[in-house]
């Protein structure tokens, strides 16, 4: 291949891009771009890489999950907290009752854009430019909304450096404590039968901590028990923004995107020949790789070849977007070739965007049940092929919203209009993340059990 230089993506064919009116405008932001801080730093980004390679060697479990798409509207405190709180429960879960490590990424701090299906959207016999996310233009649709805006590009860093400070401050700073999960439960969690669950977890949490703590060890002051980390993740969507926030770290003279601790390149745009790949293969990130039921084996081990030439553990994740349907055809001939050609790499299965459905009132929507199917089928095809499941992939919040059909809650195609609030895809609600988590940690016990793949050295 060409050398890689931090510009070499913009010699390459490019998709998913927004149309901007000004270019000196958009040049003059990316210029502004290059001189803020960085939001994560290198350190940081490469200690997410080894626990990720301990997720690729069979020891610890992948919890990515977060809003489908941050906003700017409705940018808080309490949003950011309840969403920190479904990821800490759902590792707690995890951890405790699927004894298994786990490694938190969050889809947030950067989560701004979005791909889309046309380039424009048309209503009322009217066509403006599709929504691209907050970080692109708006969703009110007029002409001044749809337009894109590189102003915007300003206002997502901003926006995600201050949502960095809040999700270090609550990881940090005492929420994380174990001596607290049963703070972590929303109240709209409290009366349901999950919450009693999730209680009766937390109870036993406590109590083994109480335990350990009369045995005369002094846990309080432990930081693994007071605080956690919680890392960022978003797609790599918009180049000239990824570009900015690049950097060569003066310690190893190689080049970071300080823009998240991991990125990754969606299903839209994984070409290994186009933009996307080109600009990850060079930097030292975490990169995943959204992986659709066309994917076939020859190509996906070009994009491992490309982006992870030294079979670096930890450096590539795989996360399967198959859909309840075509999972048990589709997977099993791609995980043989991995195993075959000895790619290290780590699986983790997005069970949302293969499941999204429209339903005869307008809404897309996914029912819970085939987000489930496509999870307990992505356990039992690793199992089977003897290679390890290690991660799940979610769009979640922590808002009571009724985006999902069924789940515990029994959400129904008529209750979606209750609290539909999403701007693009819906996203599991808290009580359907926590039954999601029991489940996945009960397959954890099942077919993992902390260990090596079987088929491993």
């Amino acid at each position: 291949m060409d050398p890689w230089h931090l510009s070499s993506w913009r010699n390459k064919p490019i998709l998913q891009q927004p149309h901007y009116a000004d270019p000196a405008l958009l040049h003059n932001v990316e210029s502004q771009l290059k001189q803020v801080p960085p939001l994560v730093f290198a350190d940081e980004i490469m200690e997410l890489k080894r626990q990720l390679a301990k997720v690729a060697e069979g020891h610890a479990f992948l919890m990515q999950g977060g809003d489908c798409a941050e906003s700017f509207a409705e940018f808080n405190t309490a949003k950011i907290r309840d969403t920190c709180k479904v990821l800490l429960q759902m590792a707690v879960v995890l951890t405790f009752a699927g004894s298994c490590p786990v490694v938190k990424v969050g889809r947030l701090a950067g989560q701004f854009a979005k791909p889309r299906s046309s380039d424009t959207e048309t209503q009322e016999n009217r066509a403006l430019p599709s929504y691209r996310g907050d970080m692109v233009n708006a969703i009110t649709f007029d002409e001044e909304s749809r337009t894109p805006d590189p102003d915007r590009l300003m206002q997502a860093y901003n926006q995600s450096a201050a949502t960095l400070n809040l999700l270090r401050a609550f990881t940090k700073g005492g929420l994380a404590d174990l001596h607290q999960v049963h703070q972590w439960n929303l109240d709209f969690v409290k009366g349901s039968p999950l919450g009693d669950r999730y209680r009766h977890l937390a109870d036993r949490i406590g109590e083994s901590l109480a335990f350990m703590e009369a045995c005369g060890l002094t846990l309080k002051d432990t930081p693994k028990i007071r605080e956690t980390t919680v890392y960022t993740s978003h797609e790599a969507l918009l180049l000239n923004y990824e570009e900015a926030l690049t950097h060569k770290d003066e310690k190893n003279d190689l080049w970071y995107d300080c823009s998240a601790h991991m990125i990754w390149v969606g299903e839209r745009t994984r070409q290994t020949d186009n933009a996307h790949i080109e600009f990850a293969r060079g930097i030292e990130n975490p990169i995943g790789v959204k992986i659709g039921p066309t994917m076939d084996a020859e190509e996906l081990l070009r994009l491992s070849d490309v982006l992870n030439p030294y079979n670096e553990p930890g450096r590539l994740t795989f996360i399967t977007r198959m859909g309840a349907d075509h999972i048990a055809a589709q997977l099993p001939p791609l995980i043989q070739a991995v195993q075959r050609e000895g790619h290290k790499v780590v699986w983790s299965c997005d069970p949302m965007h293969g499941n999204t459905v429209k339903t005869a009132g307008g809404f897309k929507t996914r029912f819970f049940d085939r987000i489930l199917e496509e999870v307990r089928n992505f356990f039992e095809i690793h199992y089977a092929e003897g290679t390890y499941a290690g991660g799940v992939h979610c769009e979640m919040t922590g808002q009571n919203v009724t985006e999902c059909i069924g789940g515990a809650q029994a959400i129904t195609e008529q209750g979606l209009a209750d609290k539909y609030d999403t701007f693009c895809d819906p996203r599991l609600n808290a009580n359907q993340a926590l039954e999601l988590s029991f489940l996945i940690a009960e397959f954890l016990k099942k077919y993992n059990v902390v260990r090596k793949p079987r088929n491993s050295k």
